[in-house]
């Protein structure tokens, strides 16, 4: 591992009239067809093919025929991009700490996970990554990504999450009834050979009835996790009392966590309302004795800890199939979004809930061809925010954007203004990164006919197309000025 591909940007220095011409071209096509693909490649395949249709009936594209295209596009649609083949596919991934920070790197740790086929152990991955920076010269820099440490893992890794407040302390879920903590600073570097042993975890928290695989998620601000299961139930811990106040971040000697009581951690509370699996959980970010789960049996459920076991807020009917992910918007407690097995994410205003469960969502955003296994908000807009599906693709949406149609969008889902197509199977996994604004890695495994294994990447979209669209034409007009004045002294 440890090698970095891929490495592309699309700020170039100009030569010629010519150059200002294309950017400009260039930054309204992006605006005007969503930064998902260039204007004029578009138009040209629909003229393709509108002449086939008369032949035969048009037949969706395939991943590999989204692939093909996008990569003929990364050049125009990217700041930087690195692309990682992994040995084995990956089901999770998360940033981590920052452990050197300086003005043209800046270094953090990365997890993933490694699934294996069993001739060698499954693994939590921690990595070391030069984040997206600047170099001198202005030109940006893609992200290298080298193996910093592997925990061998007991049984498959099926989902990460960091603790915001120490985020070297990671939660992982697995084939079991039981959640890891692991001190990634402090675990040994392993070997990961088959009948190799398995690393000890640091601490175990109890109380699921059943398998727990997805799942999982920590409280911003303290020390809270909270899981869902196959027993239907959904189970609050509080770890505070095994957490030291030392050695909190990276650099720091010892152990974050207390190594005397025990390994084992009961519950604070487990809740009962789901009728199905619980697929995926997320907190309040203003409180973490609020959370809410969906599940398999179709229904998003809103939960209050003071109030009792049971659901404050259940909607029966949320999706139209089996919901697969959740998560509350850190900027504003009142939306909650979901992703469903039926292709769609749906965003929630809990204020237009009422009390006997029904409640409609206040839009429904529809541009996946296959099941959305994972939601996440932005940190760096309100509004934004990521859906990644079994479809391959990772799409960025804005619901301010939803009702504003710029001419030439028409054929866009509403909403929708970047779409990620580097990944050529299941797009499992995604994670924005809080240190590093518009910078995001996703990980899929790879299907047969590409080899297998699975792949990593980390990206940011070119900024002409998050920032406002007369900001950009303004940068472009004062770009043209120094690109005649170069032509004028050739």
């Amino acid at each position: 591992m440890g090698s970095e591909v891929g490495a592309t940007t699309t700020r170039r220095k100009a030569e010629t009239p010519a150059t200002y011409i294309g950017l400009k071209t260039r930054a309204q096509s992006l605006k005007l067809n969503n930064g998902s693909v260039s204007g004029s490649s578009q138009q040209q395949q629909r003229s393709t093919e509108k002449k086939k249709e008369k032949k035969k009936s048009h037949k969706p594209p395939t991943v590999d025929n989204k692939y093909s295209q996008w990569k003929t596009l990364v050049p125009i649609l990217y700041d930087s991009i690195s692309n990682q083949r992994l040995v084995w596919p990956s089901l999770s991934c998360r940033w981590g700490p920052q452990y050197e920070q300086a003005s043209s790197k800046n270094q953090q740790r990365l997890y993933f996970t490694e699934q294996t086929d069993g001739s060698v152990p499954n693994t939590l991955v921690v990595a070391d990554c030069e984040g997206v920076r600047k170099q001198l010269n202005g030109e940006p820099c893609s992200p290298f990504v080298k193996k910093y440490k592997t925990i061998i893992h007991p049984g498959e890794v099926n989902r990460i999450r960091e603790l915001p407040q120490n985020s070297k302390i990671v939660a992982t879920h697995t084939d079991s009834a039981d959640v890891l903590i692991w001190d990634t600073e402090t675990q040994p570097d392993r070997h990961a050979v088959f009948g190799a042993p398995h690393s000890r975890p640091d601490l175990i928290l109890t109380g699921h009835e059943d398998d727990a695989e997805f799942a999982l998620a920590m409280f911003p601000t303290e020390p809270f996790v909270l899981s869902g299961g196959k027993d239907k139930s959904v189970v609050l811990w509080s770890i505070q009392d095994h957490i030291t106040t030392a050695g909190t971040d990276s650099k720091s000697p010892g152990s974050s966590i207390k190594q005397t009581g025990g390994r084992s951690v009961g519950p604070r509370g487990v809740y009962h309302g789901h009728e199905d699996t619980v697929e995926d959980v997320a907190f309040c970010p203003s409180s973490a004795q609020e959370f809410c789960s969906v599940g398999d049996d179709s229904c998003l459920i809103l939960w209050d800890a003071r109030t009792g076991s049971g659901p404050a807020m259940k909607v029966e009917k949320a999706h139209d199939a089996d919901l697969h992910c959740v998560d509350w918007n850190p900027h504003d407690n009142n939306l909650i979004l979901t992703g469903s097995a039926d292709n769609t994410v749906r965003l929630f205003d809990r204020r237009k809930l009422t009390s006997n469960g029904v409640g409609s969502p206040i839009y429904k955003f529809e541009g996946h061809e296959a099941s959305v296994l994972s939601v996440q908000w932005s940190p760096d807009k309100s509004s934004v925010f990521g859906s990644s599906a079994e479809d391959g693709l990772l799409n960025i949406w804005d619901y301010d954007k939803v009702g504003k149609k710029s001419a030439g969008a028409s054929k866009s889902p509403a909403g929708l203004f970047f779409q990620h197509a580097g990944h050529r199977d299941n797009m499992v996994d995604f994670h924005w990164n809080v240190l590093e604004p518009w910078t995001i890695v996703s990980v899929s495994g790879n299907c047969e006919s590409n080899g297998g294994g699975g792949t990593l990447q980390i990206w940011r979209m070119i900024d002409m197309i998050y920032r406002p669209e007369d900001e950009v034409l303004t940068e472009l007009e004062n770009f043209k000025s120094q690109v005649f004045s170069c032509a004028f002294k050739l």
